[in-house]
């Protein structure tokens, strides 16, 4: 029984890297390229937040910004629901 359990686990882990792997990295660049725009800022305790639309669709973002670094990067974007 443990050895079923333990390759479940190791089905499901392989499974998760492999769908994440073969994702983009969402920024606010990429969703700028694909039609959406910034709607709204918010500060928050881990960065500026960024909430971008298009159409039916909308993203939450927060970027980081240092004054040493040469960009503002995106930290995270996740979709609104």
């Amino acid at each position: 029984m443990r050895r079923m359990m333990v390759g479940a686990v190791l089905l499901a882990s392989g499974a998760l890297a492999g769908s994440a792997f073969a994702e983009d990295k969402v920024t606010v660049q990429s969703l700028i390229g694909q039609g959406f725009q910034i709607v709204a800022t918010i500060p928050s305790q881990v960065g500026p937040g960024v909430f971008l639309q298009n159409k039916d669709k909308a993203f939450f973002c927060v970027v980081v910004e240092t004054s040493t670094s040469t960009d503002v990067a995106t930290r995270y974007c996740k979709p609104v629901h």
